[in-house]
């Protein structure tokens, strides 16, 4: 079965920092874009950030833009998310995905091979 599986998150303080982990199952993920996305409770899942095959282009969500960094490390199959300067508001289930159509690179459309999230909670 082709899914991504995310890891790394937990409970930080406001201000504090996590790197989250995506890795593949079933494929190699080190020749695609891959995405990450985060749905809050009651909320619908929004874009984060995504990233191109070869680590060259990323584009973010106004929301993080200066505070989260993707990257990856095709050697070890990995896409990170760090997140620095986390706010409560950056609270929810953190998904990576793949980029498998064509379409917007912030569109969950784009998307396929959800994981099945990582909890990521911001508070004091």
């Amino acid at each position: 079965q082709l899914q991504l599986v995310e890891s790394g998150g937990g409970l930080v303080q406001p201000g504090g920092s996590l790197r989250l982990s995506c890795a593949a199952s079933g494929f190699s993920l080190e020749y695609y874009e891959i995405g990450w996305f985060r749905q809050a409770p009651g909320k619908e899942r929004e874009f984060v950030a995504t990233i191109n095959w070869s680590g060259s282009t990323t584009y973010y969500a106004d929301s993080v833009k200066g505070r989260f960094t993707i990257l990856r490390d095709n050697a070890k199959k990995m896409v990170y998310l760090q997140m620095y300067s986390l706010k409560p508001e950056d609270t929810a289930v953190y998904f990576c995905a793949q980029k498998v159509y064509t379409g917007n690179y912030y569109s969950l459309n784009s998307y396929d091979y959800w994981g099945q999230g990582t909890q990521v909670t911001v508070s004091s």
